[in-house]
């Protein structure tokens, strides 16, 4: 449906391509509902809804740390420029493929049932960059990979007559 304007090839570091084709296609503003939800993004579990409702942290990249670091450690072992370290370096690569790709994917499913169900969204406008500065936290952080979220959300809303605010993170709010 609708008019393409460009397409792109890229090639992946696991060896895959992609054609990604720009279409200009007009996308349907959801009906009008009345439910509103605030989201508290954490670590333990991902999100917090005022409704509620918990979604849990998936935690993608701590469930492959052990195949990880043992692919990773197969591969400081070959010679650099044979044949053999090629190889791994496609296991390793596969192996974090998988985490975008499972991490992608929660998160394209838990926006859209969010703009689903609600016509407003309320989340707290994080510094996410400089709680990365928090060496203790960071890899937690970005597991969760809070920022790539609320762009998805972003974009989400505008297309589907959402609305979305983002609260200060110095607003007294719980």
């Amino acid at each position: 449906k609708g008019k393409i304007t460009t397409s792109t090839i890229t090639k992946t570091s696991t060896n895959k391509y992609f054609v990604s084709i720009s279409v200009e296609e007009n996308i349907e503003h959801l009906p009008k509902i009345t439910n509103s939800v605030g989201v508290d993004l954490g670590i333990k579990s991902f999100a917090f809804f005022s409704n509620g409702e918990e979604v849990a942290n998936p935690k993608y990249l701590e469930k492959q740390t052990k195949q990880l670091k043992r692919q990773q450690q197969h591969l400081s072992r070959k010679e650099k420029g044979s044949n053999s370290r090629s190889k791994q370096k496609l296991k390793v690569a596969k192996i974090h493929e998988r985490i975008t790709n499972l991490r992608r994917d929660f998160q394209h499913k838990l926006s859209l049932k969010l703009i689903h169900e609600n016509q407003v969204i309320c989340i707290e406008n994080l510094s996410v960059k400089n709680m990365l500065k928090n060496h203790k936290l960071a890899k937690a952080i970005q597991d969760s990979s809070w920022s790539s979220f609320v762009n998805l959300l972003e974009y989400k809303c505008k297309w589907y007559g959402r609305t979305l605010i983002k609260v200060d993170r110095f607003f007294p709010s719980s």
